[in-house]
């Protein structure tokens, strides 16, 4: 496949990259699949945006997150946004790297909403879990090789597949360790991820011709109504929410939202573990943390899907 030339008047390449859930072994050759496609010159001013969820399921969080650190000084020309995703946050917050509360409340607080699956998701009570966030002690829970019907296969660790985690780390699944074991870079890494990004004029081509659209992109997609509360609610990163339904709500987020029906905005999501594509809505993550399935990423303003499986040789 030729590169597609995406470099626009308007300026840059925009890259929206799927959930990559520990996989270095397709990040590698997706990276390297989005710059023939898109070509050299323009791949080296892209704006790259992760989408979220860079840990647990596959077995290389550590070194995915190692990747995405050294963007920035390999890459000086590129725009990197690093989206939070659900698992990213409550990875933060069992190693303590969530941002504080803006009013100050103990993110105990935030457990009362998930106390009647305590139990059944045998949550983390090891030490330093008395300040941490719910979906931290979720995280490092331990459903004891359960079976996870909606993957097909046994959760891995906890409800969040975290086991892989905690070993690319060298620590085992629900230790405290882990937080001594995660570099610091790695804490800030977890601790600066945006919950939303919003950008003015991405160009897009359709077949009515190129068009201008303003992008939002947040990890699972936004609610029916109240569009600009939510952005504000994601701007503003409160944790202490005990669930951020714009980072792992399901059918709630998965349409449009009525607000932006009628205006040409693009939203681009993860999570959903599928590609669908309706209209200015986006959900690109095809791989869902399956070893057996690619990492995908869409590419404007071409609108064409890349995956880390694809042949694709450069034009010279």
């Amino acid at each position: 496949m030729a590169e597609t030339g995406e470099a626009t008047s308007g300026g840059r390449a925009v890259l929206c990259i799927g959930d990559i859930h520990g996989y270095i072994s397709k990040l590698r050759p997706l990276w390297s699949n989005l710059e023939a496609v898109v070509g050299s010159d323009s791949f080296a001013t892209a704006l790259v945006i992760f989408l979220g969820d860079y840990c647990d399921r596959g077995p290389h969080t550590r070194e995915v997150i190692d990747f995405l650190l050294a963007l920035p000084s390999q890459y000086p020309r590129q725009r990197h946004v690093f989206l939070c995703g659900n698992h990213d946050f409550a990875f933060a917050a069992f190693v303590g790297a969530l941002p504080p509360p803006p009013d100050g409340s103990p993110l105990s607080a935030t457990w009362a909403e998930y106390a009647l699956n305590e139990e059944r998701e045998a949550w983390f009570k090891g030490k330093g879990h008395e300040a941490m966030h719910v979906q931290g002690r979720r995280w490092g829970g331990d459903m004891g090789g359960r079976f996870n019907p909606k993957k097909g296969m046994a959760y891995k660790g906890s409800i969040y597949d975290a086991g892989p985690t905690f070993e690319s780390y060298g620590v085992p699944h629900g230790s405290a360790d882990l937080a001594k074991a995660v570099p610091d870079t790695h804490k800030k890494f977890l601790c600066d991820l945006v919950w939303v990004h919003e950008e003015d004029n991405v160009l897009i081509d359709s077949p009515e011709g190129r068009t201008s659209c303003k992008l939002i992109a947040v990890h699972a997609g936004l609610e029916a109504k109240g569009v600009e509360e939510q952005l504000k609610l994601l701007r503003a990163r409160n944790t202490i929410l005990p669930k951020v339904e714009q980072l792992s709500g399901r059918l709630d987020v998965w349409e449009m939202p009525k607000d932006l029906s009628d205006k040409s905005t693009l939203v681009v999501s993860g999570h959903h573990g599928k590609i669908h594509i309706e209209g200015l809505r986006y959900i690109i993550d095809e791989c869902g943390g399956l070893e057996q399935l690619p990492i995908a990423a869409v590419v404007f303003p071409s609108d064409v899907i890349v995956r880390d499986t694809d042949q694709i040789v450069a034009k010279c």
